[in-house]
């Protein structure tokens, strides 16, 4: 199986899509499911997903790492090409992962009990995203 999710974010922020990505594995059976963001300025992470001030937590400190170009400490920044926003979002991209793995056992996902799969949106203002999946059966 290969796929590709859309998803339209409204800015930064993590978006959970761990039921769509679960509805792409119906019928499948054991194997390993590989996800791949097609851009450069968010990410994937598997993340807690019941308490919602541990993605807070995680934004603040994305953007301690990583200001706005128009913050004072910021301005070694030249890719300023989009906006402000432009390279710390490339940064924080770089620093977080933009491919997961996952193993499959009968068409589940082996996420803990506590874990999801966030689409982490780098940039300020809406985008549609598009992660590509690839199942390989074992």
């Amino acid at each position: 199986m290969n796929e590709i999710l859309k998803f339209d974010t409204h800015g930064v922020g993590f978006y959970e899509i761990t039921s769509d990505v679960a509805q792409m594995l119906s019928g499948q059976g054991d194997g390993l499911l590989t996800l791949l963001i097609r851009h450069t300025s968010a990410s994937l992470l598997i993340q807690e997903n019941a308490d919602p001030d541990v993605r807070t937590d995680l934004l603040a400190w994305l953007d301690r790492l990583a200001p706005s170009a128009d913050a004072p400490q910021m301005g070694w920044i030249t890719h300023r090409l989009e906006g402000p926003d432009d390279m710390p979002a490339h940064i924080k991209a770089a620093v977080l992962p933009t491919s997961l793995q996952i193993p499959v056992r009968a068409g589940q996902m082996l996420l803990g009990r506590w874990q999801g799969i966030y689409l982490v949106e780098h940039r300020t203002r809406p985008h549609r995203r598009e992660v590509a999946l690839a199942f390989t059966p074992t």
